[in-house]
């Protein structure tokens, strides 16, 4: 008999297919929002009219503006806008763009409740992965704001409370929770969508489907995720070859859209992720490869690793890919090689001489050791990134 609890997180509503001034203004009117500090991908703040359409609806209520967030969410920026928002005495977080930008909101709030002013400061919050896999993390208080989140990639970090921060120093993607970082709410417009890179949205696009994939092959699955993980992978391959046909399909980037929120709802509860997040969170922090880039490189090839230990499983991501019958490896790198994404780490420029380094980090990530087919140390590692090579 299964056994389980299932828990609600501290989400307050979703909000898909109302354009984004229409959904902003009813948000900001519902929690009587006063000074908002907005968050921005670089490019879509310099290079389109979506903050424009912020500051139509929050006038005199935009606290300030971060539009320098680097890739993977370096602290050293996170600390930075932190620091602003202080000073702004900011009440609620707004951002409109990709995964880094939506970690950094999570840290900023981290970084206000915890009363962190410098980088180092951080060190005292991250996680530890123990030698035998488990995950601790120290005391934090709730965050000092919460946020708004609209998203403009598929990876779906905005439907979570813990967030992936970079020490540039020691080039290393660390992870930082508490449940209140999670945002209040999300706005899923897929009109934002059409300013976002083709190769960024669609890479993100198949970071949900390993989000999807490994909840339905996970260890510890759970009949809610198990349920939504097919749904998932249902609208994923039907919306991202569209939006690949016809960049200005709407309907079909809201499907992508609802994929991705599909795709997460093991990761609220405690379902366990394997080793192409594992590796892939390596690949980020210390070869600086984007996640929609590692989840196209690394996914086909740890499906392939743990067919042995739960073929059945697999059985089903092949049949929601629509390709019933095919190994569940092979129906993932059709749908990534139909979209023109890359499939091997040479390809987004890991050098030889990185192998050895990303194979020994990856055994301090927390995916490596809850993987369904057990790796046994950075030599299975290696062997999997040389197959992907």
């Amino acid at each position: 008999m299964v056994r389980g609890i299932h828990q609600y997180p501290p989400m307050e509503r979703v909000i898909y297919g109302i354009p984004l001034q229409e959904a902003l203004e009813a948000e900001i009117k519902r929690l009587d929002s006063q000074a908002v500090y907005v968050m921005a991908s670089g490019t879509l703040a310099r290079s389109t009219d979506a903050i424009d359409q912020v500051r139509s609806v929050l006038g005199n209520r935009l606290a300030g503006l971060c539009s320098s967030i680097g890739a993977h969410t370096p602290r050293i920026d996170v600390v930075a806008a932190a620091n602003e928002a202080r000073a702004a005495k900011a009440d609620l977080v707004l951002t409109v763009g990709g995964g880094s930008v939506t970690d950094a909101a999570k840290m900023v709030g981290l970084c206000l409740g915890n009363d962190v002013t410098d980088p180092a400061q951080l060190d005292a919050f991250r996680a530890i992965i123990t030698p035998d896999g488990r995950t601790e993390r120290p005391p934090t208080k709730p965050p000092g704001v919460r946020s708004i989140d609209v998203p403009t990639t598929l990876s779906a970090g905005e439907f979570t409370w813990f967030a992936g921060c970079t020490d540039t120093i020691r080039h290393v993607k660390e992870s930082y929770g508490h449940a209140l970082m999670m945002p209040q709410a999300v706005i899923l417009d897929p009109a934002i969508t059409l300013h976002t890179p083709e190769w960024l949205f669609l890479s993100t696009g198949i970071r949900a489907v390993d989000h999807a994939v490994e909840d339905l092959c996970s260890i510890n699955p759970t009949p809610f995720s198990d349920g939504a993980s097919l749904q998932a992978l249902r609208l994923l391959a039907k919306g991202l070859p569209a939006v690949k046909a016809d960049p200005t399909d709407l309907e079909a980037r809201l499907d992508c859209q609802l994929g991705a929120w599909m795709s997460i709802m093991g990761s609220q509860n405690g379902v366990s992720k394997g080793a192409s997040h594992g590796i892939g969170h390596v690949l980020g922090g210390t070869a600086d490869v984007p996640h929609g880039y590692t989840s196209c490189i690394m996914l086909p090839h740890v499906l392939r690793f743990n067919e042995p230990v739960n073929a059945a499983r697999q059985a089903w991501v092949s049949d929601a890919l629509g390709h019933p019958g095919m190994p569940a490896a092979d129906a993932v790198a059709a749908l990534i090689a139909r979209l023109g994404l890359p499939a091997t780490l040479r390809e987004v420029g890991v050098r030889p001489v990185q192998m050895d380094v990303i194979a020994r980090g990856s055994m301090h990530d927390r995916w490596i050791h809850t993987n369904p087919r057990k790796i046994e140390g950075p030599a299975t590692v290696r062997m999997l990134l040389d197959a992907a090579w």
